[in-house]
């Protein structure tokens, strides 16, 4: 069960940098403006380094699913569909990379209507629900402080940029 999750997580997020790719494409031809280059990468290796430290401490510690693990299954399947009705939401404007197009509205639908940042919501609580469903409790501290210290860079990043660039 482990390695199908592995898997599917995988090859969920390979799908996804794919749209991000083509949609990345679709907004630059309307004039998109990429900011927060330097950070990029950091938010790359951390999620890559993510998937490392699960595994590791998963195999080498002998981790076994939580007896909880059903409720958890049930709450990363609905943080997923948090996650795709925001990628739906924002359509081409949905990217990994902070691209924005000058003068466009932002987007107010879907998630967007009661949250900021709904899919930086999601990778908060992933971070947290996948190793919380094998007992990974070293990979879910050591990343939920990572990842709230490249979130505050990123948000902050996006929100100068959405200021700059989005219309009033």
């Amino acid at each position: 069960m482990f390695w199908m999750l592995i898997t599917v997580l995988t090859a969920q997020r390979a799908a996804e940098m794919a749209v991000a790719r083509r949609n990345e494409q679709k907004v630059k031809k309307q004039g998109a403006i990429e900011c927060g280059e330097g950070h990029y990468p950091y938010i790359i290796t951390m999620h890559i380094l993510f998937f490392l430290s699960l595994i590791t401490e998963v195999l080498l510690l002998h981790k076994q699913p939580s007896s909880w693990w059903s409720g958890i299954a049930a709450a990363i399947l609905a943080v997923q569909a948090i996650r795709y009705w925001a990628l739906c939401s924002l359509g081409a404007y949905w990217n990994t990379k902070i691209l924005v197009v000058p003068g466009a509205e932002l987007v107010k639908k879907g998630p967007y209507k009661w949250l900021k940042h709904p899919n930086y919501t999601v990778v908060v609580l992933e971070i947290i629900l996948i190793p919380l469903l094998y007992q990974a409790y070293f990979t879910m501290c050591l990343f939920s402080l990572l990842n709230a210290v490249m979130l505050s860079v990123r948000i902050r990043a996006e929100e100068q940029a959405l200021r700059e660039y989005t219309a009033k």
